[in-house]
């Protein structure tokens, strides 16, 4: 386990919040694409959307030390490119001495707070993309859940689309997560199908006045090969929520890696939080399926 200051990044906190501004303007920068062009970004943006469960455990994420304690392990392995997170995460990371040399990526649309009445709604409550500029990362990202049957579908889509066209203004990758998503008994439930997946992803690259900056974020489902030819977009896939055997996870994990446009992984409480509780060896084998021995 990383062994962290936790006492200083408190006092830092409460003394010098300043110092986080500092740190973001001063970090060491790395180019989005270097060595086999393939990225691997650990998620760590849950938490603001209300999102604290890993398999069975209502609250595994609830520990804000532990969650930094395997950030750190991630970031210290080869072959983990960078993170996703909130400013929160991000500026912790910041204060801990984690982000030179990694690609950083800033979550944007937290609003759609998991369970709630307004789920659908997915307002733009994190970064944005003035933000992500000022503390110069390196992407945003967004999340992009489409229900034909609730109006607050809309608002995301209008919202999501003046994000893409101010990313790609700022000449900043943007990258969008898109779903096909209908309330099943009271909670939202994204349709994991590749007819949906492939739909989600006709309306999501056609979302902003340009698509240069556009990447993808998507799930790994059956017939990846039809879902990858409905894009030219450069692809990550994302990890999803961790049930099942982690050895067949894996196993799809690679078969979609070879496809063309695939670029690598964003993957998050699978990892972060293994059935095994070895975050190091989790990371170690998405960082082999990704970048190679």
């Amino acid at each position: 386990m990383t062994r962290l200051d936790f006492d200083a990044l408190r006092h830092a906190r409460a003394a010098h919040p300043e110092r986080i501004g500092e740190i973001l303007a001063s970090r060491t920068r790395r180019d989005l694409i270097q060595g086999d062009g393939r990225l691997f970004i650990v998620a760590a943006d849950h938490r603001a959307r209300g999102a604290l469960g890993v398999r069975q455990d209502a609250t595994a994420m609830a520990n804000r030390y532990a969650l930094l304690e395997s950030l750190a392990t991630a970031l210290s392995r080869p072959g983990v490119d960078g993170v996703l997170g909130t400013p929160d995460i991000i500026d912790d990371l910041a204060l801990l001495g984690l982000l030179d040399d990694k690609i950083v990526v800033g979550s944007m649309n937290r609003g759609g707070l998991w369970g709630s009445s307004f789920e659908m709604d997915d307002r733009y409550t994190a970064y944005d993309i003035d933000k992500i500029k000022r503390d110069r990362l390196d992407f945003a990202k967004n999340l992009v859940r489409i229900n034909l049957e609730d109006a607050g579908s809309l608002a995301t889509l209008e919202a999501t689309a003046l994000a893409v066209s101010e990313a790609a203004a700022a000449g900043i990758p943007i990258m969008l997560e898109p779903f096909m998503s209908s309330w099943v008994d009271g909670r939202v439930k994204n349709d994991l199908t590749a007819d949906a997946v492939i739909l989600s992803i006709a309306i999501a690259e056609g979302l902003g006045n340009s698509s240069a900056y556009s990447w993808l974020k998507l799930p790994v489902v059956a017939d990846m090969a039809r879902v990858m030819a409905a894009t030219t977009l450069p692809t990550l896939l994302l990890g999803g929520d961790p049930v099942g055997d982690q050895t067949e996870t894996f196993d799809s994990w690679r078969n979609a890696l070879e496809l063309p446009g695939v670029r690598g992984l964003v993957v998050g409480r699978s990892l972060l939080y293994p059935s095994d509780g070895n975050v190091e060896a989790a990371i170690d084998t998405a960082a082999e399926l990704v970048h190679g021995a």
